[in-house]
């Protein structure tokens, strides 16, 4: 299989141009239509998804029963529920996809077959998690330290797509804000 988004996703020093033929070879390339659910609440996840076209959203629901976006993936990113995946426990989060999408998806059973076959693999997943867990940790803070306004032009730059394809009330719920302040956000930004 000669796959870009999948070379570029695995590309790492040390992994094979062969290791990584092995690891796209078990990729099967699966479609979702807009509002499709990847991953419920309560299910186990089984598989983790790379997106090559699209727009997928995580959420939960707070306490008191509202929906609140945990994330969002856009191209080339990969959709998966960390927890669930790989501690093997029913996902507290919900996945679905917000445009229609096309994405590569392995199976949690193949995972764990080249993930402790290929030295290299296990090399790549530690630089991920680090990363994944590296990007977390900086969104908890800019939660805490940014304004409503600096946020949103964070995701702005970094995900333009969420802002073109996304329904305001998960931007908003993302941003921690309410849809009437992203509304003003909004308009100050299209003024400036």
């Amino acid at each position: 299989m000669d796959n870009g988004l999948l070379l570029q996703v695995y590309e790492h020093p040390l992994l094979s141009r062969e290791e990584i033929g092995t690891i796209c070879a078990l990729h099967k390339k699966v479609y979702f239509r807009k509002g499709d659910f990847v991953l419920k609440e309560g299910l186990v996840a089984d598989e983790y998804l790379i997106l090559e076209e699209g727009l997928a959203r995580s959420f939960v629901y707070d306490y008191n029963g509202n929906d609140i976006t945990t994330n969002f993936f856009a191209q080339n990113e990969i959709i998966i529920e960390v927890s669930s995946l790989f501690q093997r426990i029913p996902s507290k989060e919900n996945i679905q996809v917000l445009t229609d999408c096309i994405c590569w998806k392995i199976d949690f059973d193949d995972f764990q077959n080249i993930y402790h076959s290929i030295a290299g693999f296990s090399e790549w997943g530690r630089a991920w998690m680090s990363q994944s867990l590296f990007e977390s940790k900086q969104r908890a803070i800019s939660m805490i330290t940014d304004s409503a306004m600096k946020r949103y032009h964070k995701l702005l730059e970094e995900k333009p797509l969420v802002i073109q394809n996304a329904p305001l009330k998960h931007i908003a719920s993302y941003l921690g804000i309410t849809d009437s302040s992203l509304s003003r956000i909004r308009k100050a930004t299209a003024r400036t």
